[in-house]
């Protein structure tokens, strides 16, 4: 059954892709040699040394009815595990519901039980032939057991309390929703935390607790948030002082707001965070209903002032669930995530995609329901979409933070919807002392040192023995580096609502031949057709129009202080004249 039943040939295929998926993420991806015990310097979650810890999760469920990991029938645990691994994920946010160690009717059961009652025969034959050591094992005992196999992969776990009665989540009136309501009794939920918080204290890969998933209902508010989430805190921390614990707000984990003028008050510190969700649907159809530029601006804002502004005020706060329809087909999906992508790049956060599964046994009365935000496919044979996971892979490198001092602060250019990011290509066929280089899509690891001065528009690269400066050459044709600075056409400036179009003013150029959709005569920078080549062309989208993707012209000015690997250092690419020249810097 799944990749056990396929065809040899289909699995060696599988087996490939997801090792391509590791060679692609070789240098930089956020998984480690070892687990570490983590804790919290300011904003940032760092190791016992102090240095950063980039947490780059994806979420895998087990708090649906079965009450068990989803693809265990599709796959051995240990090679789920070792796919995550390989895929770049450094760590699994664990679903768990507080039934499975409170309730006697749910907690007694072993896995064949579960499966049984629910009428999972077919899922449950799966799980005979590619985990027969589950089948009689008690459900916590095979939750145990999921998260040892993540163990032996170094991948870390952060155990999430995501509703109390399995099942799927969330709605307003499931009676999951928030303190007091009918399947929420605060009592019981602090005595699940404690349990598995006792349980899992001598589990180094678990490195976190989250406390409870989406709070939301018509009983929410926030003074019964600070009574029951502070004593939520308290009891995890008693019980495992050692682990992360993390904290979600109000209206299904989009608003933190309150916090502004009321900061939590725990007997303890080093070992808070916080957590936040986005989505496309969070914002209904504004994505696809409105202007690109305009719902980036407006919806990134609006976050940053639920959420994402206690980075400023010294707290970690993690984007624990967001992701998109990985067939590709949703407008509203497309647009949001390169506008997620920048942000998240931007403030080089902690996040937990949604999500590795393919499949599930049984959602919302529905056997073996495709999940089409997976990350595998619904055989949990391989990547759903390997574009799709390339660009997320892109976000799983720390870019800045504690320990990661390795050169001063410079800019990176990252194009979001395609998880790559500006770098020297080739020196141009014909080299010039002017345009001697022409530029690329490619790894993001590969970047050079980007440095943009906004007051001289002059956006360039540094530590080269000579001023490069990032150069538009026409409408439709490669950008370039050269050492010609003064003129319009190496005027840069960020001139969409989203400030994620770069932009030339070509209006007083003759060789430019350019007038953008609003008239303006601006070049931004582009992809050019092969997908791999920046270019410039007229902006598009910049205000009023709903019916255009700008997307391929979105480049984020990203701030990093990684050291800049390089296979071959730019002056000894620079032409001999060249390299005499002294030209001042920004």
């Amino acid at each position: 059954m799944g990749c056990s039943s396929s065809p040899p040939a289909a699995c060696v295929a599988a087996a490939i892709l997801l090792a391509a998926s590791l060679l692609a993420c070789h240098h930089g991806c956020a998984a480690a040699a070892a687990v570490p015990t983590l804790s919290t310097a300011s904003r940032w979650v760092v190791d016992e040394s102090g240095s950063r810890v980039k947490l780059a999760c994806v979420n895998w469920p087990s708090h649906l009815e079965p009450m068990l990991a989803e693809g265990l029938g599709k796959r051995p645990v240990g090679a789920i595990a070792g796919d995550v691994a390989a895929m770049g994920f450094n760590c699994v946010r664990f679903t768990w519901p507080t039934f499975l160690v409170t309730n006697a009717s749910y907690s007694g059961l072993t896995v064949a039980q579960s499966f049984l009652r629910l009428n999972l025969t077919e899922s449950l034959a799966g799980i005979r032939v590619n985990n027969p050591g589950f089948v009689d094992l008690k459900l916590i005992d095979a939750f145990k057991a999921v998260v040892s196999s993540l163990g032996e992969h170094d991948v870390m776990v952060i155990l999430d309390n995501h509703l109390s009665k399995p099942g799927w989540c969330c709605s307003n009136t499931d009676g999951n929703g928030f303190f007091g309501d009918a399947l929420f009794d605060p009592d019981v939920w602090v005595d699940g935390l404690t349990k598995m918080a006792t349980m899992f204290a001598g589990v180094p890969n678990v490195v976190g607790m989250s406390l409870r998933n989406e709070l939301r209902g018509p009983r929410q508010n926030a003074n019964d948030w600070y009574k029951y989430m502070q004593r939520g805190a308290e009891a995890v921390h008693a019980a495992n002082p050692r682990v992360l614990v993390i904290l979600s707000g109000l209206q299904f984990d989009n608003d933190l707001a309150f916090l502004n003028s009321r900061p939590v008050n725990l007997s303890f510190t080093g070992k808070v965070a916080f957590e936040v969700h986005w989505y496309s649907f969070s914002n209904t159809q504004e994505w696809s209903s409105g202007n690109a530029n305009q719902a980036c601006a407006r919806i990134t804002a609006g976050i940053a002032r639920r959420a994402f502004y206690l980075l400023d005020r010294g707290w970690p706060v993690i984007l624990s669930e967001f992701g998109v329809d990985n067939r590709g087909g949703n407008t509203n999906d497309n647009r949001y995530y390169g506008c997620a992508a920048a942000a998240a790049a931007d403030l080089d956060l902690d996040w937990a995609l949604w999500a590795l599964q393919g499949s599930y046994y049984l959602r919302e009365g529905v056997l073996g329901l495709d999940e089409v935000y997976g990350v595998l496919d619904w055989a949990w044979c391989k990547p759903r979409n390997d574009t799709a996971l390339r660009r997320v892979q892109a976000l799983q490198r720390p870019l800045r933070g504690p320990g990661l001092a390795e050169a001063a602060p410079y800019a990176v250019l990252f194009h979001p919807v395609s998880g790559m990011c500006v770098v020297v290509r080739r020196r141009s066929p014909t080299p010039t002392l002017a345009q001697p280089f022409e530029l690329g899509l490619g790894p993001c690891s590969e970047t050079g040192a980007w440095e943009y001065s906004a007051q001289q528009q002059r956006l360039g690269l540094r530590d080269t023995a000579a001023l490069l400066c990032l150069r538009a050459e026409g409408a439709g044709r490669p950008a370039t580096l050269g050492v010609t600075c003064g003129d319009a056409m190496a005027r840069w400036s960020l001139v969409s609502d989203s400030k994620l179009h770069v932009a030339v003013n070509a209006t007083s150029s003759s060789s430019a031949g350019v007038s953008d959709s609003d008239g303006n005569g601006l070049l931004c920078l582009d992809v050019g057709a092969d997908g791999r080549s920046v270019v410039t062309n007229p902006c598009r989208c910049l205000s009023a129009d709903n019916s255009c993707d700008p997307q391929s012209q979105w480049f984020k000015l990203v701030s990093s202080t990684r050291s800049v690997v390089t296979k071959q250092t730019m002056l000894a690419q620079l032409p001999l004249k060249l390299k005499s020249w002294k030209i001042r810097s920004f």
